[in-house]
């Protein structure tokens, strides 16, 4: 017997900012809450995604009765989507502190406690590809092979999200798994894939700014870090898509292979990381200013909309860090969007 599927609804662990969010309720679901430990993303997440709850919480001792009577919410609720984005440091490929991410790598296996106490009619994780890499150790393999067992019907692949109207080359490890449809779902390719150009060149490029710019209040956020004399000699030389010939040599064969070079107009940007106003941790100079992206441009290229507001409340960072925290670590809008669509149409298809 076939369920009926009523208005879709979504909670978002791990939340951060909205990113997700965002793109979830752009494709008509309505996102009902969002978890996250960060108190420094709340007034973000809330000023962009108004009428969504957002719950401070941290998941390690959070219980999932505690959610069900903080948002009463039913267990196998067949319009549910359960979405687990946690935070991918420790299984990234980038080289960052293993140490100090340690305590994220469990955060799967704590978003899999509450996919099995509510059995919602679809799940979805959205993660770095290490995560399938280390199936085993990440708690992954486990985590299918319950959701199969419970009857749901599961889709993971990794995805070019420059197929999928995002201008990077960034990949991602992607999951959507029903127990209400029965075949598998995923999000549709784009007809082209995107350019650095497409969003912040042309009609959509902001105006022309020197290195440590910063604008006076932070609704546009078109600010950008300082250089040294150094490096902005270096970025000056530096031609589109490569950084200057002194700092190739220099940083060959360790940190950031591509660092202090600039984007290119016709190609996808790099991956945009929580460091993308900085020079040295990427290839994030501008294609022609000589400067690193602002703010703004990075939020554009990871398809945050142009009046998306960050928000800092937290006097103890700067607010590019807090934004760029923000952006670097957020599911692409346009990303999120395609999901949701793709679960809506599997929905509808299914009827």
């Amino acid at each position: 017997m076939k369920r009926k599927v009523h208005k879709l609804k979504a909670t978002d662990f791990f939340c951060s900012g909205g990113g997700m969010t965002y793109g979830m309720r752009q494709a008509g679901i309505e996102v009902i809450a969002g978890i996250d430990n960060d108190p420094t993303v709340k007034a973000t997440y809330e000023k962009n995604n108004p009428g969504c709850v957002f719950l401070l919480k941290d998941i390690f001792e959070y219980h999932p009765t505690d959610l069900e009577q903080d948002l009463n919410i039913k267990r196998n609720d067949d319009n549910m989507i359960f979405i687990g984005c946690s935070p991918c440091q420790y299984w990234s490929i980038i080289r960052t502190d293993k140490k100090k991410a340690e305590k994220s790598k469990d955060l799967l296996k704590e978003f899999h406690r509450f996919v099995k106490y509510f059995k919602p009619g679809f799940v979805v994780i959205e993660n770095v590809p290490g995560l399938e890499r280390k199936a085993e150790e990440s708690g992954l393999k486990e985590f299918v092979d319950d959701l199969e067992k419970w009857g749901y019907t599961v889709h993971y692949q990794i995805y070019k999200l420059n197929e999928y109207g995002v201008p990077q080359t960034r990949k991602r490890f992607s999951l959507i798994a029903s127990r209400i449809v029965k075949s598998k779902i995923k999000p549709e390719k784009s007809n082209y894939c995107p350019t650095v150009r497409d969003f912040i060149g042309g009609n959509n490029r902001l105006m022309e700014i020197k290195a440590g710019y910063k604008e006076k209040n932070n609704i546009r956020f078109h600010s950008c870090a300082s250089l040294s004399d150094e490096n902005l000699k270096a970025i000056m030389k530096s031609l589109p898509g490569k950084p200057p010939a002194k700092k190739r040599k220099k940083f060959k064969g360790k940190g950031f292979r591509d660092s202090y070079g600039r984007m290119s107009w016709d190609k996808p940007a790099p991956t945009i990381t929580t460091k993308f106003f900085s020079l040295s941790n990427g290839r994030f100079g501008h294609p022609e200013e000589n400067r690193a992206i602002s703010i703004r441009e990075g939020a554009l290229l990871q398809t945050f909309p142009f009046d998306y507001i960050f928000i800092n409340n937290d006097e103890s960072q700067t607010s590019m860090q807090i934004a760029a925290k923000i952006i670097g670590n957020a599911v692409p809008p346009e990303f999120a969007k395609r999901i949701g669509e793709a679960i809506k149409k599997a929905v509808k298809n299914e009827k």
